[in-house]
C-alpha cells in the first residue's frame, strides 16, 4: 500500500492537462496557418514598401507651374529636364480633337468604347444565382494633347506623352446605356440547364474631355523648343489624374497606411502561431522530461519493494503486476492501453483512477485472459 499511495503523490503533479496529444509535432492545421499567414506577410509588406516609395517619390517631385518663362527656365536647367515633376493645369487640344458618338458639341482627347456583357451563373456549391460581367470589346482612341495653364492669357503648353501608360488615369463617363437579352421560353429553359442567364449587354462611353483640369506627375523635358511630360526613365510613377496634386497624394497615403496595417496584422498572427508552437514543443519536451523521471522513480520504488519483500528481482516474471508483484497482470487500461496491474491492484488504486505507469486518467478497464 505505501507504493500505491506513492503512486497516487506521483499522479498529482502530472495534471492531464499537461499531456501531449500529438508527441509536441506541429499539427497541419498549424503548419498551414503559419505558411499562410507567412505568405500573406511578405505579400503585404513588398505592396507596403512599394506604395511607401511612390509616396515618399511624390512629396519629393518638383511643382512645376505653366507660365511663360517655363520654356527658359528648363533650358537653364542640367539636362533640361526635370526628373520627376508636378504639372497642373487643364487638356488642350494640339490639332484635331475626338467628339463623342451619343453626346452633341463633346469634345475630347482620350475617348474609351467598352462593351461588358452581364450575366447570371449558377454556382453549384452554393446553390444561388451569382451576377457576373465580362468585357466583350473595348476600344481607345487617342489624339495628341497638352497640358496649358487655367489663365488662358498663357500660351505656354505641356504636350503629354504617352498617355495611356499613367497610372490614375480616370476617364469621364459620357454615356452609358443598359441592351437587356430577350427572353423567351426556349431561351429561358436552355439557361436553366446551361447555368447561364444572360442579362444584356452595357455600353459606356468615357472621355476626357478639353477643357478637363489635369495633374500629369512625370519627367518634365525640353526638347526641340517642346516642353514634354513623359514618363520618367528611373522607374517613377507615371502619374496622370483629373484629382488635384493634394488629392493624390492623400490617396495614395492612406493606401499605404491600408497595407501597413495588413501587414501588421498578418506579422503578429505569424508571430504568435509560431510562438505557440514553440510553446507547445517545450511543454512536451517539459512533460517528456517528468514522464522519464517519474518512471525511473516508479522502477526504484519498485525494486525498493522486491528488496523489502526479500524478492530476486529475475524471479519475478515479467508478466505479474507491477503493484504486488505476485499476482498476474489481468487490466488494460484505457486509453493508455497500458497492461500493468491486476484486478484487486486496480481496485485499490485512489481516485481518481490513473495508470501507474504513464499517469493518464483511466476511463475504462478491459479484463485481460491468459489461455
Amino acid at each position: 500500500m505505501n507504493l500505491i499511495i506513492c503512486f497516487h503523490h506521483f499522479s498529482q503533479s502530472c495534471p492531464e492537462c499537461c499531456r501531449m496529444e500529438s508527441g509536441g509535432k506541429p499539427s497541419a492545421a498549424q503548419i498551414v496557418v503559419l505558411a499562410t499567414s507567412s505568405t500573406l506577410t511578405a505579400i503585404f509588406y513588398s505592396i507596403y514598401r512599394s506604395r511607401a516609395k511612390t509616396v515618399s517619390r511624390l512629396k519629393e517631385a518638383k511643382k512645376v507651374s505653366i507660365d511663360q518663362d517655363l520654356k527658359a527656365t528648363l533650358s537653364e536647367t542640367p539636362g533640361r529636364c526635370v526628373s520627376y515633376a508636378v504639372i497642373e493645369g487643364v487638356v488642350r487640344s494640339v490639332k484635331e480633337t475626338l467628339n463623342s458618338q451619343f453626346v452633341d458639341n463633346c469634345k475630347g482627347v482620350i475617348e474609351r468604347l467598352t462593351l461588358k456583357e452581364e450575366k447570371m451563373v449558377w454556382n453549384r456549391t452554393t446553390h444561388i444565382w451569382n451576377s457576373t460581367e465580362k468585357v466583350i470589346h473595348q476600344r481607345t482612341n487617342t489624339v495628341p494633347f497638352a497640358i496649358g495653364s487655367h489663365d488662358e492669357d498663357i500660351t505656354t503648353t505641356v504636350r503629354v506623352v504617352r498617355p495611356l501608360d499613367g497610372a490614375e488615369l480616370d476617364l469621364e463617363t459620357t454615356y452609358e446605356n443598359f441592351h437587356p437579352t430577350a427572353q423567351s421560353l426556349s431561351s429561358v429553359i436552355g439557361h436553366f440547364i446551361s447555368g447561364e442567364r444572360p442579362k444584356g449587354v452595357h455600353e459606356t462611353e468615357e472621355m476626357l474631355r478639353v477643357g478637363d483640369s489635369l495633374t500629369g506627375v512625370g519627367e518634365l523635358v525640353l526638347d526641340n523648343n517642346l516642353i514634354k511630360l513623359q514618363p520618367p526613365k528611373q522607374g517613377f510613377c507615371y502619374f496622370l489624374t483629373r484629382q488635384d496634386y493634394e488629392s493624390l497624394l492623400r490617396k495614395h497615403v492612406n493606401g499605404v497606411r491600408v497595407w501597413r496595417i495588413l501587414a501588421v496584422v498578418f506579422g503578429l498572427a505569424t508571430c504568435s502561431t509560431l510562438l505557440f508552437m514553440l510553446w507547445k514543443w517545450y511543454v512536451h519536451c517539459r512533460e517528456s522530461r517528468k514522464k522519464r523521471s517519474i518512471l525511473e522513480e516508479f522502477k526504484e520504488q519498485q525494486r525498493k519493494r522486491m528488496r523489502e519483500l526479500k524478492i530476486d528481482e529475475n524471479s519475478v516474471p515479467p508478466t505479474n503486476c507491477t503493484v504486488c508483484l505476485s499476482r498476474e497482470r489481468s487490466c488494460v487500461f484505457l486509453e493508455c492501453g497500458h497492461v500493468c496491474s491486476c484486478g484487486p491492484c486496480f481496485e485499490a488504486l485512489p481516485e481518481p483512477k490513473k495508470c501507474p505507469i504513464c499517469r493518464a486518467t483511466i476511463d475504462r478497464v478491459v479484463p485481460l485472459y491468459n489461455s
